[in-house]
């Protein structure tokens, strides 16, 4: 009960840290987080189960999806543990070519690069809450991702 009431802390400050440094509301700083729901049909190839239930953060436009293999995803990224790997999954199926990713929070901006994306990636930025915007061949989204300090 302690330890979940200190992960809650924890995750409670990093969102309002994320806030202030976005200088905004907890809309304008992140949207509704990871949804920890069914996968979306188009987003399932490759899982065994039927309904497959993880983490994932589906795009604004429905084009992308984020599965979080860690949750949370975290920063600075675990040495011992799992690493902060993400599954980026385009709705229809692009042409070969990478995956650019913007990151902005406030006045930052991080840039990443996913080559022979989407796919799989471990994708390390800052704690806080960052509004990712993604572009591959044949498609754009945009998501955002949060990163809980530890």
């Amino acid at each position: 009960m302690v330890r979940w009431i200190g992960i809650g802390l924890v995750v409670l400050v990093a969102g309002i840290a994320a806030i202030a440094l976005s200088g905004g509301s907890t809309a304008a700083a992140c949207g509704a987080g990871a949804e920890r729901r069914v996968l979306p049909e188009w987003a399932r190839t490759g899982f065994s189960e039927e309904e497959p239930r993880i983490a994932h953060v589906i795009g604004r436009n429905g084009e992308l999806a984020a599965i979080l293999f860690a949750d949370p995803l975290v920063a600075p990224a675990r040495r011992d543990g799992p690493a902060n790997k993400i599954l980026w999954v385009a709705k229809r199926t692009p042409p070969p070519g990478p995956l650019r990713l913007t990151a902005e929070q406030g006045g930052r901006t991080e840039e990443r690069t996913v080559e022979n994306g989407p796919g799989p990636s471990g994708v390390d930025l800052p704690a806080g809450c960052w509004r990712v915007k993604a572009r591959w061949p044949g498609g754009q989204d945009e998501l955002d991702l949060t990163y809980v300090a530890r």
